[in-house]
């Protein structure tokens, strides 16, 4: 591994995110001393063009294309570590897990489709670990924040109570920006897919759906309109919900369970209080209820394919971007009743500024610091934890804190 000619390989760079993250490494790391690194993707002219608009002209370059086993395995025979933005993943992303997990490569993605990562863990798990590849899934918004939030908040309350927290409730008290054209294909797919197989979805609605065993605490789940003593707020669902609570249970139980067995954890939006945030709270409920609906039905989902949803590689401008943000609350408690509070903040939009960087730096403390860990399938809790949490304090704009 230690003669591999790059540390790590961006694959998908053309892409919309892919050149969020291209750039956030150039400008970031540049083509430092300290690693070495290239893109990748299935046509050269745009991973050129992308090079002359980032002047990076030095910036090595790879045409692979992901549908060819002989590429992923050239691909493979170069890098110690691939971060891949080709999504929808349970399209185009089965061929370069396969090649990583037999060669050896580390990964990491963007995925927040739950039931794709749940048949690469059947399929490939057995020869990560024999092969020493770490794999980890769900490094942008959807599931680091969460992921490495509650781990967070847990370590400071073992460091308070000398125990962790029993119950943690995380509340989107605020968040501005726009959901990737690639997350939406992805959700579209979803519903291909459960359209074609229909016990999808009682697997999907397994709180432990991806963890190594189905534990039978009964975990909360907001699906409507309801109010919150511990926030005082009003709360609608949060469409990420569904991944990144599966992230988190999978993150406890690859700890060794350091958050107990009976750990409960939800995730909701904040409306604010009274009648405003109460009809706030119907509407989105109702809004997000209709547009999954429309998602599973064949006419309407073509009709929002066809003219509402952006298409994968559309996106806000950099403007856009920059004016982005969000605020996560993670309200905890342990089995005596003791609360503790923390919150992360990130200073980009969520889907695309912020993912970006945080794909960003998983991949570079990926291939940086966690070359003595075992292969499998990890989260970005479990694997890189606060190694993780310090680069993005450092470099990406995010920050995790207590609330006193």
């Amino acid at each position: 591994m230690k003669n591999k000619k790059f540390d790590f390989v961006v694959f998908g760079a053309s892409s919309f995110v892919g050149k969020i993250l291209t750039a956030y490494l150039v400008r970031q790391y540049g083509q430092s001393n300290d690693f070495k690194w290239a893109i990748a993707g299935r046509s050269l002219d745009k991973l050129e063009a992308l090079k002359s608009e980032l002047n990076a002209a030095n910036l090595p370059a790879l045409k692979i294309n992901a549908s060819s086993e002989a590429d992923l395995k050239l691909l493979c025979e170069q890098t110690r570590a691939v971060a891949s933005t080709v999504g929808p993943y349970a399209l185009y992303g089965n061929g370069l897990v396969k090649a990583c997990a037999q060669n050896g490569v580390d990964y990491c993605d963007l995925t927040g489709e739950v039931q794709w990562i749940a048949g690469m863990i059947e399929a490939h798990e057995d020869e990560a670990k024999r092969s020493g590849a770490k794999i980890v899934h769900c490094c942008g918004f959807d599931s680091i924040p969460s992921d490495l939030g509650v781990q967070y908040l847990q370590e400071q309350a073992v460091s308070q109570f000398d125990t962790p927290c029993q119950q943690i409730k995380m509340r989107v008290r605020r968040l501005k920006g726009e959901f990737s054209g690639g997350t939406l294909a992805s959700l579209i797919n979803v519903a291909h897919e459960l359209s074609k197989d229909r016990s999808l979805a009682k697997k999907m609605s397994n709180p432990y759906y991806i963890c190594p065993e189905k534990l039978p605490t009964r975990q909360p789940n907001v699906k409507f309109a309801e109010y919150d003593d511990t926030a005082q707020s009003w709360l609608a669902p949060f469409v990420m919900a569904g991944i990144n609570t599966r992230v988190v249970h999978r993150s406890n139980a690859l700890l060794n369970y350091a958050y107990g067995k009976e750990f409960k954890y939800d995730e909701a939006m904040m409306t604010g209080n009274g009648t405003k945030g109460r009809l706030m709270a119907t509407t989105m409920a109702l809004g997000m209820g209709a547009f999954l609906a429309g998602v599973v039905i064949p006419p309407t989902r073509w009709a929002l394919e066809r003219f509402v949803i952006p298409k994968p590689g559309e996106g806000p401008s950099p403007k856009a971007q920059e004016r982005g943000h969000y605020d996560l609350r993670f309200y905890g408690q342990t089995a005596s009743g003791k609360q503790i509070q923390a919150k992360v903040t990130g200073d980009r939009d969520p889907g695309y500024g912020s993912t970006g960087k945080m794909l960003g730096e998983a991949v570079v403390c990926l291939a940086m610091d966690m070359q003595d860990k075992p292969g499998g399938f990890w989260t970005p809790a479990s694997l890189m934890g606060s190694n993780l949490r310090t680069r993005l304090e450092k470099h990406a704009g995010l920050s995790f804190q207590i609330v006193t």
